[in-house]
């Protein structure tokens, strides 16, 4: 996926590998804002899916990365930014 300047120097500066970025793409839960962009995250659910098709063994080496987030824009598919969960994400 295509990404601004600020993401690649974000994900740099709070070590997000590309690997997390291709994961977030393939098994993140979308969580639309309303204004035009998209928060992906990793839910239970997508850490299930992912235990799936990867196997326990590879997401159990990765799961600091799992509360890696990224948002993109609804129009062009960029991703603005990537960071870290701090608090959990509250669903209506």
């Amino acid at each position: 996926m295509p990404q601004t300047k600020h993401a690649s120097i974000r994900a740099q500066q709070r070590g997000i590998p590309p690997l997390v970025d291709r994961w977030l793409d393939e098994f993140g839960e979308e969580d639309h804002d309303g204004h035009g962009y998209v928060r992906l995250y990793f839910s239970h659910r997508s850490v299930r899916e992912m235990e799936r098709a990867l196997g326990h063994q590879p997401v159990c080496l990765f799961k600091r990365y799992l509360h890696a987030y990224k948002i993109e824009c609804c129009a062009d598919g960029k991703t603005i930014t990537k960071g870290w969960l701090t608090r959990r994400i509250r669903r209506n």
